[in-house]
């Protein structure tokens, strides 16, 4: 289990990097795995306009699969104004600022233990 735990965590700092690195805004890591059955950890990140918010999410499709990890879902790309990349274990949501306010994940899923940006670097 503890290999797992660790290979997660790389999983979801390469993520983090990834959104980081396509300058996302108000990233947010939450380890859910405490309140909820459907993923152990949430990714949540804005971005200015759709272009940036599309190059985030392939930026993490790029990065996750060079670690031999492939979503299971993918939605909104057409739309691209909430992205959800499904990874299983690792579920990341990019929004475009005023979707992000709107639907407030961060609030709703305020229970799960955040994890700092330092945890991740």
């Amino acid at each position: 289990m503890e290999n797992d735990k660790s290979k997660f965590m790389q999983a979801v700092k390469v993520a983090y990097s990834a959104i980081d690195d396509k300058m996302g805004e108000e990233i947010v890591v939450l380890d859910i795995h405490e309140v909820s059955i459907i993923s152990d950890f949430f990714i949540i990140a804005s971005a200015k306009n759709s272009n940036q918010l599309k190059a985030m999410a392939e930026s993490v499709q790029e990065k996750l699969a060079q670690l031999g990890i492939r979503p299971r879902h993918i939605e909104g790309v057409q739309s691209a104004r909430w992205i959800l990349l499904d990874f299983g274990y690792i579920i990341v949501h990019l929004f475009c600022k005023e979707e992000r306010e709107y639907y407030r994940l961060d609030r709703l899923w305020g229970d799960a233990v955040q994890i700092l940006p330092e945890e991740l670097i």
